[in-house]
């Protein structure tokens, strides 16, 4: 085969070691490194010496961070392999055999490069998804809430819509306090839409509250009130980095369910640049959201979503399933029509398949959101959409009316 670098290095990553393996045409030499910084610029010496032509190595974890982190501010060309794309021979497994691997794949042109953003949008991407694991771990506490209040007779979430809101906390302090709560007192607790819901809510929190309950309760809430002040902490952070990308989430936050914070996780992932992915089936392909590819004998068949961002992929699909609930709108008219026959599963993720592609385009050709409308699918086949109606409605016994004049 044709060698497309004369000079080029493939390294076996680990958590305290890697092994790196430089060829050189027909040669090739061995060597092994710590993972320190000082190490590393020690490897990077070494390549720049050697005149590297292009550096590859396997997405093991987060170990390869560092390691691109250096290559990037010493100009020195790296790519990132996902390891489904580079898997050696069965039978002959070691660090240095892995690494003669990498290379030699890598001097052929056999390896694909994963998307690897630059270090800013690295950074602000570690800032999303930390502020997205914040407040998916406040709703697992949310959730032992409940449980506790269950576990107390307490039914307060029959009655109202958020655990977390004012007026629930206000009862549930006043519970903790050891107050008997009547009417009177509920009033003034409770917000004025909620009144009406008075006499329902004195036999909900009707329960028994041990003291052992009640410290658990209390330092429940408390990890919650903890967790608000961290997320509203994140946002402010992230907020003082989103300069360049306002435009962008502009544009976005205009696509049906997706607000704010969701348009500022998915910059972060995708970034303003749709050069790097020529389509968008190359992204959702990237994002997870794709449709996999089961055929046989001509016949294609089910299969799941393929691997990908999950980031991305589950940002997109907590979208979906809000913009599905807003009628008049082309995502609600696709779910719609996908439920009946594919499930709701499916149908969600076909919906966040398509708001993904929206973006893609908005993005690249610097274009507003247009707007479908709920009968899009209905200028299609028009005749044959009445033929199928005129048939279910024969076989419920409907027959025209025959005008007899």
């Amino acid at each position: 085969m044709d060698r497309l670098y004369e000079r080029c290095c493939g390294i076996d990553v680990h958590k305290k070691m890697i092994v790196a393996c430089f060829k050189r045409g027909n040669d090739q030499e061995i060597r092994e490194y710590g993972t320190t910084t000082a190490e590393l610029r020690e490897l990077t010496a070494w390549l720049l010496n050697e005149k590297c032509e292009m550096i590859a190595m396997e997405s093991t974890a987060s170990y390869w961070k560092p390691l691109y982190n250096i290559f990037e501010l010493s100009g020195l060309d790296a790519i990132v392999v996902n390891a489904r794309d580079m898997k050696a021979v069965p039978g002959r497994k070691t660090d240095v055999k892995d690494a003669e691997w990498i290379a030699d794949l890598l001097q052929h042109g056999l390896l694909k490069a994963s998307y690897v953003p630059d270090r800013e949008q690295r950074e602000l991407r570690e800032a999303s998804r930390y502020r997205k694991s914040l407040i998916e771990e406040r709703a697992r506490e949310l959730n032992r809430l409940q449980k506790m209040l269950e576990g107390a007779n307490i039914k307060l979430s029959s009655f109202t819509s958020d655990i977390n809101g004012k007026s629930s906390r206000r009862i549930l302090n006043a519970l903790l306090e050891g107050k008997k709560l009547d009417e009177e007192q509920l009033q003034e607790l409770l917000h004025g839409s909620m009144h009406k819901k008075i006499p329902e809510i004195m036999k909900a929190v009707d329960g028994v509250l041990t003291p052992l309950q009640k410290q658990l309760i209390k330092n429940i809430i408390d990890h919650i009130d903890d967790m608000s002040r961290r997320i509203e902490d994140m946002d402010k952070l992230i907020s003082n980095y989103l300069d360049k990308y306002q435009k962008a989430i502009k544009q976005i936050d205009e696509v049906p369910g997706i607000g704010i914070q969701s348009a500022e996780t998915i910059l972060a992932e995708i970034g303003l640049e749709m050069k790097r992915f020529p389509s968008d089936a190359h992204i959702s392909s990237w994002a997870g959201l794709s449709p996999g590819n089961n055929e046989s004998a001509g016949k294609r068949r089910n299969s799941k979503t393929t691997k990908g961002n999950k980031t991305l992929k589950t940002t997109l699909i907590q979208c979906a399933k809000s913009a599905v609930k807003k009628e008049g709108t082309f995502f609600y008219a696709q779910y719609q029509r996908l439920v009946v026959r594919r499930g709701k599963n499916r149908a969600i993720v076909a919906v966040a398949h398509s708001m993904l592609i929206a973006i893609y385009h908005m993005l690249k050709e610097n274009k507003p959101y247009k707007e479908l409308g709920e009968d899009y699918y209905n200028q299609f086949n028009k005749e044959r959409k009445i033929n199928s109606y005129l048939k279910k409605l024969y076989a419920l016994g409907w027959e025209p009316e025959i005008d007899t004049q």
